[in-house]
């Protein structure tokens, strides 16, 4: 009698345990190092608890957070990923800076089937509804416009504009046509002068 109530007990405790291993709806139920899933957020400008933090370094000690904030002012100078453009300072709309951006600059990506296949992309949602998807200058919008305004890409004008010049022009634009510099990024723009060239030969 007294091992069947150790059964009994045994078979209720399993299933009890079991059953609370059982997690519902989005619920993970127990998580091993929780700190790895959802991390401590701090709100941008916020006080932190370890501001009185510091280091040592050749003797001089620096607090980490001297101010308390969690967000800090990036040294001089310093340039984020993806965000750098012109290494010299191209005035726009000015032919002469056009050219000099023609002789000083060129295409820094290898033309490969990825970076042409992402210049078709942003060309046909920034440069095609004026263009055309060919460059023939005959988009919905540019067949508002009078004939040869909206320059196709087979002139000798265009053909004849080298890869640092056609970038100069997506960045600042030229004439009627937009400036495309706030728009996408110095990657995209280099892809799209690829993408440019491709249509200027096919």
């Amino acid at each position: 009698m007294k091992s069947l109530k150790l059964i009994y007990v045994a078979a209720f405790s399993a299933t009890a345990l079991f059953s609370a291993c059982v997690s519902e709806g989005e619920d993970p139920g127990v998580e091993y190092a929780p700190d790895m899933y959802v991390s401590k957020g701090y709100e941008p400008y916020s006080q932190v608890a370890d501001q009185e933090r510091s280091i040592t370094f050749q003797g001089e000690t620096y607090l980490i957070n001297k101010d308390g904030k969690t967000m800090r002012e990036p040294v001089e100078g310093t340039i984020a990923r993806g965000k750098l453009d012109f290494i010299f300072n191209y005035a726009p709309g000015d032919v002469d800076e056009k050219e000099r951006a023609g002789r000083e600059l060129s295409n820094p990506l290898p033309l490969t089937q990825a970076n042409l296949e992402a210049g078709r992309r942003h060309y046909n949602i920034n440069c095609a509804p004026c263009h055309g998807d060919k460059g023939l200058g005959d988009g919905l919008v540019g067949q508002k416009y009078p004939k040869g305004l909206v320059p196709s890409y087979t002139t000798d004008r265009i053909h004849n504009l080298k890869d640092g010049s056609l970038y100069y022009v997506v960045t600042h634009g030229w004439n009627m046509m937009g400036a495309y510099g706030k728009m996408i990024n110095p990657t995209e723009r280099w892809q799209v002068v690829h993408y440019i060239n491709y249509l200027e030969q096919n």
